[in-house]
């Protein structure tokens, strides 16, 4: 925790670091649960583009038309309180100018005093919707590794804006972490996935020594492993599918899997991997 020290700046954005709605979410119940007061939002004419990320329109509090336009807002803590206070980034992935929009955010993130920085991100993967959910909380940042007992990543290829947002906060001396949740794929883009919600802020909590509450997602979490349950019930082939998922999974968490039998395992679900239902989205390695 004294890594991270006690202004924490969580991030997470709509868009592709988002499957299943599960990071999004969870800055949403961070707002929801907090009382927070705007600092300040990048300008949506250089960042947006807006046939990709339309403008919305609707009636304001008044009864009036009015647009509302894409953003991204750091907001703080509206009270200071003891102990950790949790600053929050949030709004829709830009469409350019990343290291532009980066640096502007990182110059409030100096002049707040931020002392840490957290990245949440969730992933479409091969995982059953039946187990724990898994995070990779990795860092690029040796301190903080030692001392949070996070993970480096080894992935390379493309990456979303936290990523770019993390390297420009470790350049400028704040310290910065990621969260990824793997969402099971076969539900990731048609549902929003309380379960990944859950387990983010849960890692988050042990991260940061902040007290988060998490309203009623544990009631959810069980209402949407439910509903898939009852869904896959009545299709023999889905069913067999996240058999196969939960066998897989199993072998790797178990304690007293070698590297050998786990191998083999990963093997054998490969080789039927081809029999099972259409698979889109499959796993992508956490972005940082």
């Amino acid at each position: 925790m004294d890594g991270l020290g006690r202004r924490v700046l969580v991030t997470a954005f709509d868009g592709w670091n988002d499957a299943g709605e599960a990071a999004s979410a969870a800055v949403n119940l961070l707002r929801a649960q907090n009382e927070y007061e705007p600092v300040f939002s990048v300008d949506p004419e250089l960042y947006f583009d807006y046939q990709y990320t339309r403008p919305q329109i609707g009636t304001d509090g008044e009864g009036r038309r009015a647009i509302s336009w894409p953003e991204a807002t750091l907001l703080r803590p509206a009270k200071a309180i003891r102990g950790t206070q949790l600053y929050v980034l949030t709004g829709v992935e830009p469409a350019r100018a990343w290291q532009a929009f980066a640096n502007e955010f990182i110059d409030v993130a100096l002049r707040e005093d931020i002392t840490g920085f957290v990245a949440l991100g969730s992933m479409m993967s091969d995982v059953p919707h039946t187990r724990p959910i898994s995070i990779f909380a990795g860092s690029d940042n040796e301190q903080l590794r030692t001392d949070l007992s996070l993970e480096r990543s080894t992935y390379e290829g493309p990456v979303g804006i936290l990523s770019v947002l993390g390297a420009a906060a470790d350049a400028a001396g704040i310290p910065s972490a990621s969260l990824w949740a793997s969402v099971p794929h076969y539900v990731a883009g048609h549902t929003p996935s309380p379960k990944a919600t859950l387990a983010l802020l849960d890692r988050l909590e042990d991260l940061t020594g902040a007290q988060i509450p998490r309203g009623e997602l544990a009631t959810e979490s069980a209402a949407w492993e439910a509903s898939i349950d009852a869904a896959a019930a009545d299709d023999e082939e889905m069913t067999e599918y996240i058999r196969q998922l939960e066998t897989t999974r199993d072998t790797w968490d178990s304690p007293d899997a070698s590297g050998d039998a786990i191998a083999r395992e990963f093997e054998r679900y490969l080789r039927r991997d081809g029999d099972g239902p259409s698979k889109p989205g499959r796993e992508e390695p956490p972005r940082r």
